[in-house]
């Protein structure tokens, strides 16, 4: 009896934001239109909105690769997209931390509770995280995303697609690490 092949390593792209938050919907928005694009079979993508906690109950289903995609305001011009490695353990609750809100959890939330999870179930959180970020004009209340966040998402599909198929982006896109030195 042969034994079978080991599987391909597993991808999650989520989209994270509220649409309810004009351009804090991007995450949203911009997964909602890659998961209408033919993508590798060991890819998923999802609509997390603002349920953080969903997010890192699913990761222990084990993926090599988590792409958040989220609105990240790094202080350039509306649009603008970034792809950002997030360090590991660079994420970790501080002690007097209030408790958690399944609904207003950052990435790096989730990626602290995921930690907690993976070392209380012998799961093992994904190997790499990458951040695809969009500079917001606004976030006030509001549904819709203005016309600069609105124009990035196509381009932002492009640079995702371009990360799943090579593993990194076109020199396009601005990198930079979780601590925001660019690379």
């Amino acid at each position: 009896m042969n034994p079978s092949p080991p599987a391909a390593p597993r991808t999650l792209v989520a989209g994270i934001g509220n649409i309810f938050l004009g351009d804090d919907g991007f995450g949203v928005e911009t997964a909602r239109r890659l998961a209408e694009r033919e993508l590798p079979a060991a890819v998923e993508v999802v609509d997390i909105g603002v349920r953080g906690v969903h997010l890192a109950y699913q990761l222990l289903d084990g993926y090599d690769t988590l792409v958040l995609v989220d609105a990240t305001a790094r202080g350039e011009a509306p649009g603008t997209l970034y792809v950002i490695e997030h360090e590991p353990g660079g994420a970790s609750p501080s002690p007097g931390t209030p408790p958690l809100d399944g609904h207003r959890m950052t990435p790096d939330a989730v990626l602290a509770l995921l930690g907690t999870l993976c070392a209380g179930t012998g799961g093992d959180p994904p190997r790499r995280v990458l951040v695809v970020g969009c500079e917001p004009a606004s976030v006030d209340e509001g549904i819709g995303l203005s016309a600069p966040v609105s124009e990035a998402v196509p381009q932002a599909v492009r640079l995702i697609e371009e990360l799943l198929t090579n593993g990194e982006p076109e020199e396009s896109a601005p990198r930079a690490t979780a601590g925001g030195i660019p690379t």
